[in-house]
């Protein structure tokens, strides 16, 4: 007997009042998804269509305990694997850059790849706002860096650190570990 597939549409309400711009061009939605090998999760967000203001989170279904995950990425077929960050979670690349948890973080499914990305962006942003030449070549070190573990060129190792315990990094590689 196969296990029923948990995906539900997602329910989306329209027209509520935006914390940012207190315009009533907020949508909400939220839909039910089956991560394999985490269990089902809720996915919630909400964005403005006037402001632009966006807010999203991951929430699994059971209640899970604070955890940390390690992961060695060590070659390209590494950036597939899956993840799941909640808002709470922090994202750690030793030696590389973070995503910290706060007010505005997110929380959403993705892969090494995408967590990656997401770094990369935030040190471009740097690097084009800085007049700095000592931050600027520190910068495009990183970036080469990045580029080098996206490639498989250059191993490093990945840290999701979240007292919700709702992250994960879906893989038998992954070392879970209380936090």
């Amino acid at each position: 007997m196969t296990e029923a597939k948990v995906e539900s549409a997602p329910e989306i309400i329209k027209g509520e009042v935006c914390p940012i711009c207190g315009n009533k061009t907020l949508s909400l939605m939220e839909a039910e998804r089956e991560v394999p090998y985490f269990g089902v999760c809720y996915l919630f967000s909400m964005d403005c269509e006037h402001c632009k203001y966006h807010k999203a989170d991951v929430e699994a279904a059971e209640e899970r305990t604070p955890v940390k995950y390690t992961y060695e990425i060590n070659n390209e077929d590494d950036m597939r694997v899956r993840i799941v960050k909640s808002s709470f979670a922090t994202v750690k690349f030793p030696h590389l850059g973070s995503i910290e948890p706060g007010e505005s973080s997110n929380g959403y499914i993705t892969n090494i790849e995408g967590l990656l990305n997401r770094i990369k962006n935030q040190i471009e942003s740097i690097q084009e706002n800085e007049d700095d030449a000592i931050i600027k070549k520190k910068c495009k070190s990183a970036l080469k860096k990045i580029m080098k573990v996206m490639w498989g060129h250059e191993k490093q190792k990945l840290i999701i650190e979240d007292p919700s315990g709702n992250s994960a990094i879906i893989s038998d590689k992954a070392v879970k570990g209380k936090l």
